[in-house]
């Protein structure tokens, strides 16, 4: 089984820990440098964590565990206005980075008023895109809980953050975490962080079902095999966006227009297979600006050669 982890160090006798990672059978899925300072997110199996860590420690960086990494969330609030998108939406969102994944904050364009709020099937599709969503709603109960409604038609899991304790809503979403609502300043102080790893652990319990339902029935490749064969590709190296690839749990985001480079795209050879036959490729609906790879399970592709067949 493979095991996700981050060195943190110099970029000295870096070029070393890159060589095991290729060595073992392992895979880069972030790599982010800053001067002389180097941050890798690596994929290595478990038997080899040792001999990595090892390593690491030679080359004076530390490992951390980013439980998240591989994930792209989706951080909600009600509306991008000063009244709902206060400083615990982006807090969130940092805490979810340290923890290894690629957030996104986004507002609803109707998410204003408890009678009045609404989910578009455009904004559902956008989040639905991601692994996962954290919406953050307000400080009132009577309004958590009725817009906690927006929730129920979600096909991801979700993860709702508020102020009171709202009571009825566990069948809408997979966990609650209350405590942090509304407020004007940054979550500085130690209760408020120890809410924001709250936040983060709940966050990974959840995903843990997913990743145990992918081992039950794997994906046709992993993700950041995909990766790591398109990461040649021009257009996306030469993309200037954060995380031109952002790895899911089940696939990709691919942020180049879809109507460009879906011809590429759906023949890229993995094992042998187009990619197009082995995954489902489609524009992601924020305005056509990527491209979301939902890469099969080994079943399905067997049961659409057999049907074929």
């Amino acid at each position: 089984m493979f095991e996700v982890m981050m060195y943190d160090g110099g970029v000295y006798r870096s070029e070393e820990l890159f060589e095991m990672i290729e060595d073992v059978g392992g895979v880069v899925l972030q790599k982010n440098r800053s001067s002389q300072m180097l941050m890798v997110t690596m994929s290595v199996p478990g038997e080899d964590r040792e001999a990595i860590t090892r390593l690491c420690t030679d080359i004076g960086g530390v490992v951390k565990d980013v439980p998240l990494a591989g994930t792209e969330i989706a951080v909600v609030g009600p509306t991008l206005g000063r009244h709902h998108m206060p400083h615990p939406i982006c807090d969130i969102a940092e805490e979810l980075r340290r923890y290894g994944s690629v957030t996104v904050v986004m507002g609803m364009a109707r998410g204003r008023g408890k009678a009045t709020a609404q989910m578009s099937a455009v904004e559902r599709g956008i989040v639905e895109e991601y692994d996962a969503a954290v919406f953050v709603m307000g400080n009132f109960k009577s309004c958590v809980e009725k817009k906690s409604e927006l929730l129920e038609d979600v096909r991801v899991p979700v993860v709702l953050v508020s102020g009171p304790k709202p009571d009825g809503v566990e069948d809408r979403c997979e966990a609650v975490v209350y405590g942090v609502g509304r407020k004007a300043s940054r979550m500085r102080t130690p209760p408020e962080r120890d809410k924001l790893e709250e936040i983060a652990e709940t966050m990974e319990r959840v995903l843990r079902d997913k990743k145990r339902s992918l081992e039950e029935d794997p994906l046709f490749v992993h993700p950041a095999e995909v990766k790591q064969i398109l990461e040649n590709y021009e257009p996306i190296d030469m993309c200037l966006r954060p995380s031109p690839i952002a790895l899911h749990l089940d696939g990709l985001r691919v942020k180049i227009p879809y109507s460009e480079h879906r011809e590429y795209l759906e023949n890229v050879q993995v094992y042998g297979r187009r990619l197009g036959e082995v995954a489902d490729i489609f524009p992601s609906k924020i305005d056509d600006s990527s491209v979301i790879i939902r890469i099969k399970t080994r079943a399905q592709v067997e049961d659409e050669d057999r049907s074929r067949n």
